[in-house]
């Protein structure tokens, strides 16, 4: 029996060993593909635009089929052309929060010459 524990421990450990490697060895590794999603990230604002406003008009007709009125549907369209000036507004906040991440960094920051400045002195 002592020896099926040693041998269960060893086979135990080898595992671990193992999934620990791979563990590393994932984490080492970037996406293949990770700038065309943050590229995709961009482009969704112009999709959010369209299908929002698409949502708006099909909303209205669907208020116009409903009601009769031919006012809803540009109720509806109002809607979403709304609903993409938000999405507009969410992108703006996220890219200038971006960008005040970046304006802290040392390599980014403008550095002039102390020489250069000549209307100070007079």
């Amino acid at each position: 029996m002592r020896f099926a524990e040693i041998f269960a421990r060893d086979i135990i450990m080898k595992r671990v060993k193992m999934s620990e490697e791979k563990d590393v060895t994932e984490q080492k590794k970037k996406p293949k593909y990770g700038k065309i999603i943050e590229g995709a990230g961009e482009l969704s604002l112009g999709i959010s635009i369209v299908v929002a406003i698409v949502l708006g008009v099909l909303l209205g007709l669907w208020l116009k089929s409903l009601t009769g009125f031919a006012w809803t549907l540009w109720l509806g369209v109002f809607f979403g052309i709304g609903a993409a000036v938000k999405n507009v507004h969410i992108a703006y906040k996220k890219q200038k929060k971006s960008y005040d991440e970046l304006k802290n960094e040392p390599r980014y920051k403008y550095q002039a010459d102390k020489d250069d400045d000549e209307d100070d002195k007079y």
